[in-house]
């Protein structure tokens, strides 16, 4: 396949589970979308951790266009789902920081030890809830 196809083929997926996942924060309860979230992938692919680079691109690259308007738990959501039907077991991590008087909230997603959007940011939230099958 060339290049520019596979690069369309994963935006177009990501385009599809990030406006999935952005309705599925707002309608589903939190407790059911969670548990989704806990459940391992059906099947392992070992062999797919290049998938993780272009999953990695393509729910950054839509999520970060300002008519998307994405926020972190639908991108998180989005990644976790797309590496889930993949084969590859990720965790979707929730965690918060202390902002002078206020909290602030963050979700991302890893795969192993590494997460997958490298936020230099992540190093300062505290971890709160893991989702998702061991890596």
């Amino acid at each position: 396949m060339k290049l520019k196809t596979i690069r369309r083929k994963y935006l177009r997926e990501a385009f599809i589970t990030i406006v999935l996942a952005r309705l599925a924060v707002r309608l589903i309860p939190t407790a059911r979308l969670f548990s989704w979230a806990n459940r391992p992938p059906r099947h392992i692919n070992r062999f797919a951790m290049y998938d993780v680079n272009w999953v990695s691109w393509a729910v950054e690259s839509i999520g970060a266009k300002p008519w998307m308007n994405a926020l972190c738990l639908p991108r998180a959501l989005a990644a976790h789902a797309m590496l889930r039907r993949r084969g590859i077991a990720s965790r979707l991590c929730l965690g918060v920081a202390r902002e002078e008087r206020s909290l602030s909230a963050h979700a991302w997603v890893e795969v192993g030890e590494n997460e997958i959007a490298s936020d230099p940011e992540i190093g300062r939230f505290k971890r709160i809830a893991e989702f998702g099958g061991a890596c």
